[in-house]
């Protein structure tokens, strides 16, 4: 039994943690449910990329067990649904083997659409361009690049590319795409619609957790998490100046 309500309690930390949770969300949760369940003794020890666990009970035999988790992307429903799941468990809603196949549920939840994602990409493009000082032209010029950019991420970066490469690459797509749109005549300011543009690149959420991990005194965690997101911003940068660097050497700097 102590061992089932473990496989149990790890499993939804897992989810947790390789979709975008904080360390302490994670943890918290582990502990919520194996308490419940009547495991008091574990112990647990969360990483960026990891989760330890330990349990012990009097004439039972010890639990211990190291799970690796890679990093991926954010999807904040799953952290969701598992967060609303724990809370019902200690309402007493669901017995170990329920709550194994809910979770099994939440770990199969379907990401969103690509089509609705290519369209959140060139809304979201579009509104932060708009957003940092942009002109509407230059938000309409934006979400074109956008979109352009997460059909790009969708198709070859996303399943075929690594972070570093796939960051770079995006970049440029979306620098590109912009330079063409303005040079087209659509926008005033290359630079809003450039800025708007990458917008889908940014690891918003990883930087966040970054920072609240930090402040939660998850120090190694915390700075995997930065050095991750700083290295993407980089990546990012890498990608614009590139592109501007390009056109302005085919231009003669007439069109930048």
């Amino acid at each position: 039994m102590e061992r089932d309500v473990m496989e149990v309690a790890i499993e939804a930390g897992h989810i947790l943690l390789e979709n975008g949770a904080e360390i302490f969300r994670v943890e918290e949760t582990i502990y919520r449910i194996s308490r419940h369940y009547g495991v008091n003794t574990g112990n647990v020890f969360t990483l960026s990329n990891g989760i330890f666990v330990t349990a012990e009970s009097a004439g039972k035999e010890p639990f211990a067990k190291v799970l690796h988790v890679p990093v991926g992307s954010a999807h904040l429903d799953r952290v969701a649904a598992v967060n609303q799941l724990s809370r019902e468990i200690e309402e007493g809603k669901y017995t170990v083997q329920e709550a194994r196949e809910a979770l099994e549920r939440i770990r199969k939840m379907p990401s969103k659409r690509p089509l609705v994602q290519v369209a959140a990409g060139a809304l979201g493009s579009g509104a932060f361009a708009y957003l940092y000082g942009g002109a509407l032209s230059d938000s309409l010029a934006a979400a074109v690049a956008g979109a352009v950019l997460y059909i790009y991420i969708l198709m070859v970066s996303r399943p075929h590319l690594s972070k570093m490469v796939g960051s770079i690459t995006g970049a440029m797509v979306a620098t590109i795409v912009s330079v063409l749109v303005y040079a087209l005549g659509l926008g005033k300011h290359l630079d809003y619609i450039v800025i708007g543009s990458v917008v889908a690149l940014i690891p918003g959420v990883a930087f966040t957790n970054a920072i609240r991990d930090i402040t939660d005194e998850n120090y190694l965690a915390g700075v995997v998490r930065m050095l991750d997101a700083l290295l993407v911003f980089f990546c990012i940068a890498i990608g614009v100046g590139l592109v501007y660097a390009l056109v302005h050497w085919l231009t003669g700097g007439a069109l930048l």
